[in-house]
């Protein structure tokens, strides 16, 4: 028996409006829920992103999300151009090229290709 992959990550948010505007710009498909919801959840692949409505709630740092793309670069580019302020993409000595960017409650994404033999 063994875990194949993390079927989903569930952020808690302030403002459900601002982060489904946030996570739409990202390029994920709404799969339930929207701006007015108290649960929203996007496809990632086949994977999934949930949001919880939590008003008051004070994000802090836990950690990040991965998320797998073929080209971290076209990810980079499209999260520009719909306004969003993502980190530059940069090779990673493991063998990715990744960049990062933080929701409107401090949840913080990475976005990461395989490099060529990796």
């Amino acid at each position: 028996m063994s875990v194949r992959n993390i079927s989903a990550v569930t952020f808690a948010v302030s403002d459900m409006e601002r982060s489904v505007h946030f996570y739409g710009a990202l390029g994920l498909e709404l799969a339930y829920g929207g701006e007015q919801a108290s649960f929203t959840s996007f496809r990632a692949g086949e994977s999934f992103v949930n949001l919880i409505a939590t008003p008051g709630h004070a994000g802090a740092w836990w950690g990040r999300a991965i998320l797998r793309v073929d080209d971290a670069d076209e990810h980079y580019r499209s999260q520009v151009a719909a306004g969003l302020n993502p980190d530059e993409p940069r090779d990673a000595p493991w063998g990715e090229r990744y960049f990062h960017i933080s929701d409107p409650d401090g949840h913080e994404l990475s976005f990461a290709e395989l490099l060529p033999g990796s």
